[in-house]
């Protein structure tokens, strides 16, 4: 089993038209969610969004992945450190 850890994921959605695809995998992941904010950026037409996770490394990487994939959509993560529990 995977040891799990913390990380936070930035996305950038430059098409609104995508801003349902990526709400849907956020909430197919939200057992891994432990924090979420979203900043709309009107003057840019784009939206940034930041999510904290707990879990593991390839489950992270899975829904940054399925989010890049997403046209007009980007994703980065960064991780702690320090591994969980």
């Amino acid at each position: 089993m995977d040891t799990n850890r913390v990380a936070l994921m930035g996305i950038i959605i430059e098409d609104s038209g995508a801003a349902s695809r990526v709400n849907g995998l956020l909430h197919e992941y939200g057992e891994y969610i432990i924090g979420r904010m979203g900043v709309p950026y009107r003057e840019r037409r784009m939206n940034i969004i930041s999510i904290v996770m707990d879990a593991p490394q390839e489950t992270v990487s899975a829904l940054s992945g399925k989010l890049g994939m997403i046209p007009g959509v980007s994703s980065k993560c960064l991780y702690a450190k320090q591994q969980g529990q």
